[in-house]
């Protein structure tokens, strides 16, 4: 084997010192290790898939509504990764290099989350109130908004985003996998450039969806900081599936050398900062609209005030900002790699209840109703996500090998 295809599947332990054996860690999954996966995801996805079909034979406005909770989850998580991967281009990041591809295949799912759009797509008129034609005639605002809100024009932008967002994110990909083998600084600068615009592209396109998606449950209300709400909350859910992701590496003996203790803490950093901005815009957005205190505006807040969604609505700023806040404050906080385990999974349940609060009250308004369509869908819509995350950690190295700072994140440590 040449000392280049060597490098292509381990690389030295930064702690290694002279006279001592070199640890290493394989950067290609062992196939029945990946086998083992692949085998758990596809049962969640046939499990899921099953309790789909089921619930839209025999209660299809139920399944519809828990779809597009389960469809914005895993789409706003792809979103976020989106976004932070061409962070890392842009600011020629080198602390995350050995967890980058694994952000880079959490990213590739975005695009087929245009197939995850299809049901949501034949389901319009249980979704979404300005589908029936006497809601839109009985409102001046929904009048007004009748052009845009069109099931033709909803569907065509909606094509549109998923197809903007997969000529960015394969582009990318391309050449991050072509750098594994090239290792040329062309690439990155290729990244750089591709990475600038798509910085806007994710977060004007994807308020733009979050828009159709989530707020045009309530077309009469319009709020301009819905969308970075939104994408902030995919953000920390990304970290959060990352964090995870890194965990069960770590456990199972991959990449333990590569991802290290360092590394964990700035992954913890980033599960403290985006609590902390999630907080920051979503209470500006409420402190506007209370400011305002246009019925327009405030009806929003009145509809998840009523029955036992006062309950929901009260618990929230301790579910998503006291509690992860001031345990994750300290720095021994994130550097314990059970704390931000710990935080992430509370990060990625609260992100779906927010989506649930987001959505239900429009449906059920006097308090949650939970179904079980609601862990169905959600498998349905992971489960795929999961799949395509686990094909593409079979096709390439898991780490981007080819990164002219690689040996620069191994050796990485928090000051």
């Amino acid at each position: 084997m040449s000392g280049r295809n060597k490098m292509s599947q381990s690389h030295s332990h930064p702690e290694a010192t002279a006279g001592h054996e070199v640890t290493v860690d394989s950067y290609q999954l062992e196939a029945s290790r990946w086998t083992a996966g692949r085998n758990i995801l596809m049962f969640i996805v046939l499990v899921g898939v099953i309790g789909c079909a089921t619930g839209y034979l025999t209660d299809p406005q139920r399944f519809f509504r828990s779809y597009l909770i389960a469809f914005a989850y895993t789409s706003l998580i792809g979103l976020g990764a989106f976004f932070f991967v061409m962070v890392q281009y842009l600011t020629g990041s080198a602390w995350s290099v050995t967890t980058r591809r694994i952000m880079e295949n959490i990213m590739s799912t975005l695009p087929f989350g245009l197939i995850l759009f299809v049901p949501v797509a034949f389901g319009l008129r249980y979704i979404y109130p300005w589908m029936d034609p006497a809601v839109v005639a009985a409102s001046a605002d929904l009048r007004f908004k009748a052009a845009y809100l069109s099931p033709n024009f909803f569907l065509f932008r909606n094509v549109g985003y998923f197809v903007l967002w997969s000529i960015w994110i394969f582009s990318i990909y391309r050449q991050t996998t072509k750098q594994d083998t090239e290792r040329s600084i062309k690439q990155m600068n290729i990244l750089s450039r591709w990475s600038a615009p798509g910085l806007f592209l994710a977060v004007l396109v994807g308020s733009l969806a979050s828009f159709d998606w989530l707020m045009s449950v309530e077309p009469a209300w319009f709020s301009t900081m819905f969308g970075l709400v939104a994408l902030s909350g995919g953000a920390l859910s990304f970290f959060s599936v990352v964090v995870l992701i890194c965990l069960g590496f770590r456990r199972a003996g991959v990449l333990v050398h590569s991802i290290t203790k360092e590394h964990y803490h700035d992954l913890g950093k980033w599960l403290f900062a985006l609590t902390a901005f999630y907080t920051y815009v979503a209470f500006s957005q409420y402190m506007l609209i209370w400011y305002s205190n246009q019925p327009a505006e405030t009806i929003w807040f009145r509809h998840r005030m009523a029955g036992t969604w006062l309950a929901v609505s009260l618990a929230m700023p301790f579910l998503r900002f006291l509690i992860p806040f001031f345990a994750l404050l300290c720095r021994p906080a994130k550097r314990s790699l059970s704390v931000i385990g710990f935080f992430a999974v509370w990060s990625l349940i609260v992100e779906y209840i927010d989506l649930y609060w987001i959505v239900m009250p429009v449906y059920y308004p006097n308090g949650p109703q939970p179904h079980w369509l609601d862990v169905a869908t959600l498998a349905t819509t992971v489960g795929i996500s999961g799949l395509v995350f686990w094909y593409r950690m079979k096709q390439h190295a898991i780490v981007p090998i080819g990164d002219l700072r690689l040996e620069q994140s191994l050796h990485f440590e928090n000051a």
